[in-house]
């Protein structure tokens, strides 16, 4: 009796703390996401915190707010964080130096070409002598994918016919705002701006894929994390992913939602905030798969031509292991 009751005690205890590791009580998986200060990163996390969504899906999220780019990177080289918001380019470039890092999709959000009515610009012919302004840089996605859509379907040399004009994001949209630019490629939040002004698009990315040929708008920012790190912590990205999603489904259906995020969105006016919300709605991935995944490849290969290389780093091809297994959307 006496050996039966402590095989009991045993096996209560036992259970005990088998409950202790793995029920309510335990400690939820902590995920330390590298941020801009600026951008739509911290609105879907806000939601995501304001909602409880990290909890519900049994993680903690502990966001490292990054002044640039540049430090994102290397905050995520450094293991100071888990996840960036990065492009596929990076990865694969980075992958090629034997650095195992993955993408996950975040957003379809990319540029655009926007003009002033005031300039009379109907095509692409009409910019010809003209001064074009460019957020990105040289090597810009957007401007890549402009000249190679120029060349492709009307001939045009656009890297000859207008006048490059380089510079930051808000200052290209006072140059086009003061009408010293007639036109210019800027990243979407500062076209949504510029679209609440009174600007108008001459030309999508969508625009420029299908014209080259690519019927499906892969996603070209999302998030990055180390391969090894995923295979440590796979339920615990995927649980962030599925939070994530969560924000963008309650960002996408409800006005309401985004009144909390005004102080982070700082829009000039309340049609700028209007026009912010809809240029992030049109950015939210509804499929995430094998046509996706294979539109990137394509894309890729677009710029890599038209950059000589130099945007892509070399690399040859972008591998299908840049991009996580862990999620996909139908």
């Amino acid at each position: 009796m006496r050996r039966g009751t402590a095989a009991c005690l045993a096996a209560a205890m036992l259970l005990a703390l088998l409950t202790g590791c793995t029920g309510e009580d335990s400690e939820p998986d902590t995920l330390r996401v590298g941020v801009l200060k600026f951008g739509s990163v911290n609105w879907e996390l806000d939601v995501v915190d304001r909602r409880g969504l990290d909890e519900a899906h049994g993680i903690d999220i502990e966001v490292v707010p990054l002044a640039s780019e540049n430090a994102l990177a290397v905050a995520l080289q450094g293991d100071r964080v888990d996840l960036i918001v990065s492009d596929w380019l990076w990865v694969a470039r980075q992958r090629a130096k034997d650095k195992d890092y993955q993408f996950a999709p975040y957003s379809l959000a990319v540029g655009a070409i926007m003009v002033n009515p005031a300039a009379e610009i109907d095509s692409l012919a009409d910019l010809d002598g003209r001064k074009l302004g460019i957020a990105g840089g040289p090597i810009d996605k957007t401007w890549l994918l402009a000249r190679a859509y120029a060349h492709q379907t009307e001939g045009v040399d656009l890297e000859s016919a207008v006048e490059p004009t380089f510079a930051a994001p808000p200052m290209i949209n006072k140059l086009v705002m003061d009408g010293t630019l007639p036109a210019a490629i800027n990243f979407w939040h500062y076209n949504a701006r510029l679209s609440a002004l009174g600007m108008e698009p001459l030309l999508s990315v969508e625009d420029m894929l299908d014209g080259l040929g690519i019927e499906t708008v892969p996603p070209l920012l999302g998030w990055v994390f180390s391969s090894d790190w995923a295979d440590d912590n796979r339920e615990a990205l995927q649980s962030f992913m599925e939070a994530t999603y969560e924000a963008k489904e309650i960002l996408a259906e409800s006005d309401e939602a985004w009144q909390p995020l005004e102080p982070l969105v700082k829009p000039e006016s309340e049609a700028v905030f209007a026009a912010i919300r809809e240029g992030y709605r049109a950015g939210i991935i509804e499929h995430y798969g094998a046509a996706e995944i294979a539109a990137a490849g394509q894309v890729f290969n677009i710029l890599a031509q038209e950059s000589d290389g130099e945007i892509t780093g070399g690399v040859s091809e972008l591998s299908p292991d840049v991009f996580w297994d862990g999620f996909r959307l139908q």
